[in-house]
């Protein structure tokens, strides 16, 4: 196997000069990298990330922590992340952590031992406390969708609560009042926070939650089939549904025209997140956007920012919901 030695005679330049080409520098001519690049294609030369992370303390990798690999959310995520870093050439090492508190601390473990530059973390499981005591370590991060107080420099969120608002708002706006809702795991924050928002609209227009219409559902399709199955058979009689996320709502929907009812004229559904297949299911779904790739892209920045000094936009913190307008909520006859 050809050492960087050998390279560096072949080229007649020095090791610093080898060492420079392969992290880029910028302080090497054209000529000079063309030599050292020709001289390590002849002998099959491939550099060794991991020394050459141990020598220069950059790796040029960053962790990515996710609670899912699947699904139409997290992909726009990582898409981002990737593109944004890709451009920088940086690499991403990509973890999950579904939604488990050993199994997310167990990745941000094995994401360290890698010598990442930084981590970008989407978790629900592990404790602030473990978060604020790992923002004392080596391994920078930042969260998405996470706000802790202490680490509010650090949290690039949305504000569920006024998506949780926005969505029911707009139901009501089109006259009903007789609203089911299927929340998101209640253990998880940003299901608490759309619900709280959902009880603030509804308490606008001195409606009261009435609980036998709630069903904590799994932020999943099945859990929307037997969210809407649950309510349809159990719960008083309803005219529109707010699901706390988009593939839930389509497995309500799908179970809804199982049940025989027509939509919307006879049931309006609403979604919450604005992946890519609402607007091509039928009808067509309102939803709440939440621009996941936007704030996957900002947390890329944050690490291109304050971990390799490059120059970015203006960092954001807060993101903020979207009302989306289709055809699935149908204004209710008075």
């Amino acid at each position: 196997m050809a050492t960087i030695y050998e390279v560096s005679k072949l080229a007649g330049v020095s090791l610093a000069t080898v060492s420079r080409v392969m992290n880029n520098n910028a302080n090497v001519s054209d000529a000079t990298r063309e030599k050292v690049t020709r001289a390590m294609t002849e002998l099959g030369y491939r550099p060794n990330s991991i020394a050459q992370s141990l020598a220069s303390n950059c790796s040029n990798s960053v962790g990515l922590l996710v609670s899912e690999l699947h699904g139409p959310f997290y992909g726009p995520m990582m898409s981002g992340i990737e593109t944004a870093f890709r451009k920088q050439g940086k690499h991403v090492i990509i973890a999950a952590g579904h939604s488990n508190e050993e199994r997310e601390q167990q990745a941000i473990e094995f994401l360290i031992s890698r010598n990442c530059d930084a981590l970008i973390l989407h978790v629900e499981a592990i404790s602030d406390d473990y978060l604020i005591e790992l923002s004392k370590g080596k391994t920078p991060f930042v969260l998405i969708n996470r706000y802790i107080a202490e680490l509010s420099s650090r949290c690039i969120i949305l504000d569920n609560v006024k998506g949780g608002y926005l969505a029911a708002k707009y139901v009501l706006e089109q006259g009903h009042t007789d609203i089911a809702y299927i929340s998101g795991p209640l253990w998880k924050k940003d299901a608490q926070d759309r619900l709280t928002g959902h009880k603030q609209a509804l308490a606008e227009y001195n409606l009261s939650f009435n609980e036998q219409l709630l069903y904590q559902g799994d932020f999943m399709e099945d859990g929307g089939a037997a969210g809407f199955q649950y309510l349809h058979n159990n719960g008083p009689q309803f005219t529109a549904l707010i699901c706390a996320n988009d593939e839930m709502a389509t497995g309500a929907m799908a179970t809804a025209r199982e049940c025989k009812l027509k939509l919307p004229e006879q049931l309006s559904i609403m979604g919450y997140d604005n992946v890519f297949f609402t607007r091509h299911v039928y009808p067509p779904l309102s939803t709440i956007n939440y621009p996941i790739n936007e704030m996957g892209r900002m947390a890329a920045d944050w690490v291109l920012s304050n971990v390799y000094q490059k120059n970015t936009p203006p960092l954001q913190t807060l993101f903020e919901p979207e009302l989306i307008i289709r055809q699935s909520v149908l204004t209710h006859p008075q």
